[in-house]
């Protein structure tokens, strides 16, 4: 019996096989029903009678399907993101662990302080984690501390100063200084600025420009407040944690470090629906975890990962007796306008009532 023209026959039944199962499986991914603006009318009608927004744009699966301006704003300009730097803060850190500029999360701070804490046992044992996630116990430098705060001499020396609250890893206690010591830290275990770093580490692999932000009277990086985006960077950098650390080819930031910023770790004392993680927010929108940075005044970059979702406001960062009208509004947009119809959309239901 002649066997190699039946085993011909089963290669070539085999390759064909293969080819009906990838056939098969491609035209079920393009079955999936594909978000496009037609279905966000609603949060542009909303977005148009903001008078505090300045910008929405939203991507799906890497793909740009709303970018709108208002109230005289342009895609060039760029928006002082405050709070915001945080969740970038977190990212630089990150990169300097995965390269090992500092040793880990469990690094306590007494490594770069011991000279300044006259040996106090409870800030020694502050860690880096502790510092991402708000969870270093020390009394905060933000909200009625913040004037003081930035007015002083020596800003590191002002936050290492306060008063300890709670145990370090115990609650949360939210302050701008936690994320300027590890600007500081980053300078000195870098050997460069946190700009550099930036510069270097995040700008060049996203190609994008980093602006130079305010230093402290000592020259540190402001560490966690009034970086400047342009919305569309805002949006890049969205869409790297979406992406699991990858950019134009590029692993920027380990898929590890992605998973655990998005990880929460402690819940708001102001706010129980929200959680926190190593610099981003986390909050239940329309059934869905979501994770978000957010800045003083609107600035927001939410993520969706289930839904391959980004979605960039940025506001008027003014004092105004509108803005925390204007919050609660933002919120209401991301969830009930935007993610509720995606989410509806995705399913090819309406089992979510709209908002």
């Amino acid at each position: 019996m002649n066997l190699i023209p039946t085993s011909r026959k089963t290669r070539r039944s085999n390759y064909l096989f293969t080819i009906v199962l990838l056939w098969s499986s491609l035209a079920t991914a393009n079955d999936l029903p594909e978000l496009d603006r037609s279905i966000f009318g609603e949060a542009l009608q909303a977005a148009s009678q903001m008078p505090r927004l300045h910008s929405l744009l939203i991507s799906h699966n890497g793909e740009l399907i709303l970018e709108e301006y208002f109230n005289g704003q342009s895609a060039l300009r760029t928006a002082n993101v405050k709070s915001v730097s945080k969740s970038v803060m977190s990212a630089l850190i990150g990169i300097a662990i995965e390269e090992g500029h500092v040793a880990g999360l469990d690094q306590p701070i007494g490594h770069f302080y011991g000279d300044r804490l006259d040996d106090n046992t409870a800030k020694s044992a502050i860690t880096i984690g502790n510092l991402l996630s708000m969870q270093a116990g020390l009394e905060t430098t933000s909200f009625y501390n913040y004037g003081a705060w930035v007015l002083s001499d020596d800003w590191v020396e002002f936050a290492l100063e306060q008063p300890v609250l709670s145990p370090p890893g115990t609650r949360m206690h939210y302050s701008t200084g936690n994320t300027h010591l590890l600007s500081d830290i980053l300078t000195r275990t870098t050997g460069t600025t946190t700009l550099a770093f930036a510069r270097q580490q995040l700008g060049r692999p996203l190609g994008i420009e980093i602006s130079a932000w305010p230093q402290d009277p000592n020259g540190i990086y402001f560490g966690g407040n009034n970086m400047e985006f342009t919305p569309r960077q805002m949006l890049a950098f969205g869409e790297l944690y979406i992406n699991g650390g990858k950019a134009n080819g590029q692993q920027i930031i380990s898929p590890s470090w992605i998973e655990r910023s998005l990880t929460p770790m402690v819940q708001s004392q102001r706010n129980k629906e929200r959680q926190y993680g190593y610099g981003w927010w986390m909050r239940d929108m329309a059934g869905l975890q979501t994770a978000y940075a957010w800045g003083y005044g609107g600035q927001f970059i939410l993520l969706v990962k289930d839904l391959g979702l980004v979605v960039v406001t940025t506001s008027s960062s003014q004092p105004g007796d509108t803005r925390r009208r204007h919050i609660n509004d933002l919120y209401n947009l991301l969830e009930h306008k935007i993610v509720e119809p995606a989410v509806r959309r995705e399913r090819g239901s309406d089992d979510i009532p709209a908002g």
